[in-house]
């Protein structure tokens, strides 16, 4: 196994001897995928064996406890035997000597202390020990594998895990499912066979999420790499890579997955942008928008905070040309029969 890559990947591989003559190595593939299809089938095997291993180690606890508990009463018994003969010797001594007196019932003191310190002892450490539910014990499947996963989990440990069930690995391929084929030979005499997808030539684990694809496809016919890229990261949508979008990202992914970009789509379609809309009614893009924010302009968003899609029709809608109309035009309108309120004004007077 080696590791190659900026960041250190693992690689299984098979040098042919004679490697140097130019011959083909006879196999390789990358260790991600078989890694974890041999992680899955060991936490696997162990589960049920955890959950045995799990309700044994509740058992000898009990017991351990209870073997406590029965030491700890004895020492009662015996605690109170000693504080039942102060209190006789106490009892018989000569109330005139005082000095044996005092020093009699500072022992019995001390007796009854110890009895009452075994006595708090079994009711605060020995409580009723809650019985044991076996069928919440099947989740502990799920708890083997946070611990695998867990950052504090070191790899000599799950090497240690993997050499005590298994003999072996024997890998190869199958060229005609293109699949990883690994027969794990584990302690004990069984086999197990697991086949895994190869790979291809550079295909690695950090895919873009569906959700960008799919805005990616709906977005690239009608916007630029750019507007889409600007898109995504409005929306807190990350590259498979954990990193921003950009324009030239978004046209890798484009290429990648044979989505037409902006530059191949038809410009002379039913639908134009907000800037195009605008160009066209020889208006500003805020006039555009505030059709759009009242409902006189219908628009369609591919997702929220995407770029608008306008129907060219629509900007020639009987509605549309009435609401321009009045933009900008005094708020007066000429009748025959109103009475002016300066009348001299419209006569040429003063």
């Amino acid at each position: 196994m080696v590791y190659t890559g900026r960041t250190p990947r693992p690689v299984y591989r098979c040098d042919n001897p004679n490697l140097l003559l130019g011959q083909k190595r006879c196999i390789t593939f990358g260790g991600f995928r078989p890694d974890k299809l041999i992680a899955d089938a060991v936490l696997e095997v162990v589960a049920p064996f955890a959950i045995d291993a799990a309700i044994e180690a509740r058992a000898m606890l009990n017991q351990a406890a209870e073997d406590k508990r029965l030491v700890l009463e004895m020492e009662l018994q015996q605690a109170r035997y000693d504080a039942s003969l102060a209190e006789r010797r106490y009892a018989a001594c000569d109330p005139d000597n005082r000095l044996i007196a005092s020093e009699l019932e500072k022992r019995w003191e001390e007796a009854l202390g110890r009895v009452r310190s075994f006595e708090q002892r079994l009711d605060t450490d020995f409580a009723a020990a809650p019985e044991v539910d076996v069928t919440r014990l099947e989740g502990l499947a799920q708890d083997l594998e946070t611990a695998w996963t867990a950052p504090a989990t070191s790899m000599r440990d799950k090497q240690r895990l993997i050499r005590t069930l298994i003999e072996d690995i024997v890998a190869d391929i199958d060229d005609h499912t293109g699949e990883i084929v690994l027969v794990v030979h584990w302690k004990g005499g069984r086999h197990t066979e697991l086949r895994v997808k190869k790979p291809k030539t550079g295909e690695h684990n950090a895919r873009t999420s569906e959700e960008a694809l799919g805005i990616i496809r709906e977005m690239a016919g009608r916007w630029s790499d750019e507007a889409i890229a600007a898109c995504l990261n409005r929306m807190g949508i990350s590259t498979g890579q954990g990193k921003t979008w950009n324009a030239k990202r978004v046209s890798s992914i484009r290429r990648v997955n044979d989505i037409h970009g902006y530059l191949s789509a038809d410009k002379d379609g039913p639908w134009c942008t907000m800037t195009e809309a605008a160009k066209e009614l020889g208006v500003t893009n805020h006039v555009i928008r505030k059709l759009i924010k009242d409902g006189i302009l219908p628009a369609n968003q591919v997702v929220d905070g995407a770029p608008y899609q306008i129907q060219t029709t629509d900007l020639h809608s009987d509605t549309v040309k009435a609401a321009l109309s009045r933009k900008g035009r005094p708020c007066r309108a000429k009748l025959d029969d109103q009475l002016s309120m300066f009348p001299t004004t419209y006569e040429g007077g003063a």
